[in-house]
This record gives structure tokens, sequence and C-alpha cells, in this order.
């Protein structure tokens, strides 16, 4: 499968490629605006997902929404043991994206941006197919298919991952990013931990730590 995929290209010569996943129910289109703002020379590869979200918009994998609703009820979500059917394909897909970006920009370092569902991917992906990156960033996201995850935890060893999460939010518990933090911790990752008092979204805070983070890749490229 081959994703739809909007190129964008900012600044003058690039140093460093990123790829943003949005989150469930969103798409491709509103992370566009996130990678202007940036203001870094870079070329941003945002993938529309593949399937029909409900009720507007894209997801990665399909979510039955009675059983969301019926979670609710209970309060923000965890979703460590979720095994989601799409997730193969998705990763396969992400896998696709990661050559070709690979092979366009062949010696510069490559990161992953995912909101929500689309860290979830993004670290499936590195867990399940060991796709290479250089930095992750996770942001309002959980763990799924802990099982997998743990046992192939090693991957994520050395790799630079930022997690966000809002103390407010409302679908995915903060409690869920303190916990994907610490999975990362003890994989070995190099985590930057983002607290924000907001709920599910990307706010000013997280920004910042998101452009020191690819600013830090881009320099590194220039040295």
């Amino acid at each position: 499968m081959t994703l739809e995929t909007e190129c964008i290209r900012i600044g003058g010569t690039p140093r460093i490629a990123v790829i943003m996943l949005h989150g469930y129910a969103m798409r491709a289109a509103d992370l566009a605006p996130f990678a202007h703002s940036l203001g870094l020379s870079a070329v941003f590869y945002v993938p529309e997902a593949p399937l029909q979200a409900v009720p507007s918009g894209r997801a990665w994998w399909v979510m039955d929404q009675e059983r969301r609703r019926l979670a609710l009820l209970a309060g923000p979500r965890d979703l460590a043991t979720e095994v989601p059917a799409g997730a193969p394909a998705a990763r396969a897909a992400l896998g696709e994206l990661v050559a070709r970006v690979r092979r366009e920009l062949p010696g510069l370092p490559v990161a992953v941006i995912g909101f929500s569902q689309g860290g979830m991917l993004a670290c499936d992906a590195v867990l399940h197919d060991a796709v290479r990156l250089d930095a992750l960033a996770l942001l309002s996201s959980s763990r799924i298919d802990i099982g997998e995850w743990t046992r192939r935890a090693d991957r994520l060893r050395g790799l630079p991952v930022l997690v966000s999460h809002g103390e407010a939010d409302d679908d995915l518990a903060f409690a869920t990013g303190e916990a994907l933090r610490d999975f990362c911790r003890e994989a070995g990752a190099t985590v930057t931990w983002v607290p924000f008092p907001d709920g599910h979204a990307i706010p000013l805070l997280v920004w910042r730590a998101v452009r020191r983070l690819l600013s830090g890749l881009s320099h590194r490229e220039e040295g």
C-alpha cells in the first residue's frame, strides 16, 4: 500500500527529513501548518492515513466506536493491551515511506513525529519492523500490543524519543503518557519528557520541544 503523501520543502538546502503522522479522525492537511511553523530547512512528508475514520477524517486502523464510548465512561483510556488488526498493514505502509525518504534524501537524518494514533503507529513500526530512524516524537499517544512491544523493546535503545502528554487529556489518560515515557526509558531510549496542563493537543510547549529535537538533528548534519 502506497500512502498518499504531501511533500513540503521549507528553507534552503534541507538538513533533515521529517515524516509527520496525524491522529485518528484527522487529515494530513491538519499538520501542514505545524510543519511550516517550525521554520527549519527541511523536507516534511505528511501522509494521509489509508482508512476512513468515524465520524470524519482518516485512520491508520479502524476503531470500534461503541467500545470506545463505553470505555470512556470510566475515564480516559490506556490502550496498552489493544492489538489493532490493521496495524501490520499500516506499519508496512510507513516502512515503504521511510524507505522512499531514504532514497530521495540520502544521508539526511530522518525523524518521525506521530500524534495520538500516529504516534502509536510510529513506535509500533520501530519495534516490529526495525524501521531505522534518527529521532521519534510521540505526542499524546499510548502504548499498544504491550506484550510484543516488551519483547522488542531493545530496538529503541539509544534512539532520541520525545514523549509529550496533557494532564487534562480526556481521551488518553495522562498516566498513559507517563507509562509510554517509562517504557521508552526502560528500553534504553534517550527520552525527553514534556508534560503540559492542556488536553489532547499539541500546545506551544510541545512545539518548542519538537523544534529543539529537530534542530539538534539538523545541526548534527551540518557538523
